[in-house]
């Protein structure tokens, strides 16, 4: 390997880390207080923002090889397609955890009348 393509895997190895970092809060909800749910909904959704922007290189990758003069391997698109709908699931399940944060947010500032 040379060293742009190592220098490649680092800095998305790096981001991955940065995203799981972030993104950890919504991961372990059930601890969350509701006092420290602003500084985790905003850590949260630069998390899920960056998983957008992943994505969508992945797409990118997927419609657009960059090498056109040589032949992709099968596996390669296999697994980016595979990769790509696992990062859709989880950009799902991550803005549903948030949701879900937002309803027990509000939850707890209604006024009950029963």
């Amino acid at each position: 390997m040379d060293q742009k393509k190592i220098t490649g895997i680092a800095f998305t190895v790096f981001i991955w880390i940065c995203i799981v970092w972030l993104l950890y809060p919504l991961i372990t909800l059930d601890s969350i207080s509701m006092i420290n749910a602003k500084q985790y909904l905003y850590r949260s959704a630069i998390g899920i923002g960056l998983m957008i922007i992943l994505f969508g290189k992945t797409v990118f990758d997927i419609l657009f090889p960059q090498a056109t003069n040589r032949r992709i391997p099968v596996i390669n698109t296999i697994f980016l397609i595979v990769y790509s709908f696992l990062m859709t699931g989880g950009i799902i399940y991550m803005v549903s955890r948030l949701i879900v944060l937002y309803i027990r947010n509000q939850g707890d500032s209604m006024p009950s009348y029963f």
